[in-house]
């Protein structure tokens, strides 16, 4: 059955979350031209060493659930996130994830613009 473009979208942020879960999980929750909100699930995951994100987009991130410590490249202390905390990144704003809650998921709602 194809959904009808004008029918309303129904989801849960925290439901299908693999028990399982060997990489972060990405998923697309709505995609425009202008922009891509995204839901991350972490699990313990973090940056691989030397790994740097540096997107061509602006990016507005908010923890849902879980917690999480990011780092910026040049800076000197680390940002410690919990439910609740959004940080904006700018683009080519160079950071990592340096860590994720091992025994929880960390739920976050990722804004690419």
């Amino acid at each position: 059955m194809m959904a009808d473009a004008d029918a309303p979208v129904v989801g849960n942020l925290f439901a299908k979350v693999p028990a399982q879960l060997p990489e972060e999980l990405f998923e697309a929750l709505l995609q425009t031209p202008a922009f891509t909100l995204e839901r991350i699930v972490s699990r313990g995951h973090r940056s691989a060493p030397g790994q740097w994100y540096d997107q061509e987009r602006a990016e507005w991130v908010l923890v849902v659930q879980g917690r999480a410590r990011l780092v910026f490249e040049g800076g000197a202390e680390v940002v410690e996130m919990r439910a609740g905390d959004y940080v904006q990144v700018p683009a080519h704003c160079r950071h990592r994830v340096e860590w994720t809650d091992p025994d929880q998921e960390t739920v976050w709602l990722a804004l690419h613009y």
